[in-house]
């Protein structure tokens, strides 16, 4: 039931490593949760010092759950979900012993019904003050080293970035977006690692979805429909009639929300909601998420394309980059100890003034990001940016305090540069958290 000595091998450092160890000294037990594939149980185990696969065991988990809560401390519970009793023996466990903590370490990668912060169940048994949720994705560029990680996000936040070159080599940028952030894949020929992430949506479609009572071509055929649309917040009727053809009538838009909400429960789909910045019109805001993929990887997969073929469709690649992008940014974002909940945001108003990614800190403090394929682009994304700020923050009525930074990423381009005061233009490929 429980191995010992679970620390693995070859083990390749991950960004929330320090929020774990963190984790563990405050609260009672912590969850690791994110897309499959992506590193969690790995982290657990170089975290834990034993460990239950509740997978394995299914069927003496769900007939004495708390069985899978013994073994030396901190103790691992793997795919959690799959008997989601579990989830409350854990907090019943923690709030029997005061000051407990770093008891268990939960790992899921689907999240069970009721376990939605939205969702009134969840809020009455959401294991707040006692278990510490941490939000995992696949490998950022950093932590892939495909980053020269010479440029902080957090550090942006207090001063300005160090004049600089970085490796500018466009066949590796688009071989890492093909490649993806999967542990397991990011030593493999793009063409290589590509199965990886077609095999990974073969299982989400003809394996996960069918248990969920839902059909694996439909599931497919949005999924597909998702990764034509990477960083637009579709509506349910757009998806609809991509999937599956605008005469089809038998699809219904809560059936196409069913498909997402499952998509979401797995975190395939990542959802960017819009940012509302202080006394902006709500009305005047779109504030419907956007939908990006847990990888880019997983894009290129879902839309049947190579390496080549990105470089002879460069304006999809550009979309495939954006999803990269925000990974990144969500990953780097999430590793700041002022992080908000929901680490990244979009901004757009009415006018059409937008910005691709906004992050906002718990005190108040903001960055807005554009994303560009390649440097000739970025002139043009600083103006927006400055038309950005001018709008949010010149305002005598506004109550919009200034961005603490405003940034251009770039794909293709050697120079870290500072444009002005607070603006900068960044490669992606010299980020980090």
């Amino acid at each position: 039931m429980t191995e010992q000595s679970v620390h693995p091998q070859g083990y390749l450092p991950r960004i929330v490593d320090n929020q774990v160890e963190r984790y563990l000294r405050i609260f009672g037990a912590v969850e690791i949760e994110g897309t499959k594939w992506c590193g969690k149980t790995w982290t657990a185990r170089q975290h834990g010092a034993s460990i239950s696969y509740v997978d394995t065991e299914l069927a003496l988990a769900q007939d004495d759950p708390s069985l899978m809560l013994l073994g030396d401390r901190p103790h691992i519970i793997d795919e959690w979900q799959r008997v989601p009793a579990i989830w409350n023996l854990v907090r019943h466990s923690v709030d029997e012993t005061r000051s407990l903590r770093g008891a268990w370490i939960l790992t899921g990668s689907s999240t069970p019904p009721g376990h939605n912060d939205q969702d009134e169940a969840s809020q009455r048994h959401s294991g707040a003050g006692r278990i510490g949720r941490i939000r995992m994705s696949p490998m950022s560029l950093a932590e892939s080293g495909d980053s020269e990680q010479t440029v902080s996000l957090a550090s942006l936040f207090e001063q300005a970035p160090l004049p600089q070159t970085v490796m500018d080599n466009t066949k590796q940028l688009v071989a890492a977006t093909c490649r993806g952030g999967w542990p397991e894949a990011i030593d493999l020929e793009p063409a290589d690692a590509q199965i990886t992430a077609r095999e990974y949506l073969a299982a989400v479609c003809y394996e996960s979805a069918p248990q969920h009572d839902l059909d694996p071509l439909v599931t497919e055929r949005v999924i597909a429909s998702l990764a034509r649309n990477l960083g637009q917040a579709a509506t349910y009727k757009t998806i609809r009639e991509d999937a599956l053809g605008a005469t089809d009538t038998q699809i219904t838009d809560r059936q196409i929300g069913a498909y997402l909400s499952f998509l979401n429960r797995i975190y395939l789909v990542n959802d960017v909601p819009g940012w509302e910045p202080p006394a902006r019109s709500k009305k005047r805001l779109q504030v419907k998420p956007k939908r990006y993929l847990a990888d880019p990887s997983l894009a290129v997969a879902a839309l049947g394309m190579a390496p080549q073929a990105l470089f002879d469709d460069w304006q999809t690649f550009g979309l495939i980059f954006e999803n990269l992008c925000l990974r990144d940014l969500t990953v780097y974002a999430r590793a700041h100890e002022l992080c908000r909940p929901i680490p990244v945001r979009y901004y757009r108003d009415d006018s059409g003034l937008e910005a691709d990614a906004i992050i906002e800190l718990a005190d108040g403090r903001w960055a807005a990001f554009e994303i560009k394929t390649s440097e000739n682009k970025a002139d043009a994304a600083v103006e927006n940016l400055k038309r950005l700020r001018k709008k949010l923050c010149e305002n005598p009525q506004a109550h919009t305090q200034p961005p603490a930074f405003m940034a251009v990423l770039v794909g293709i381009g050697k120079y870290v540069r500072i444009v002005e005061e607070g603006i900068y233009v960044i490669p992606i490929r010299a980020l980090t958290a």
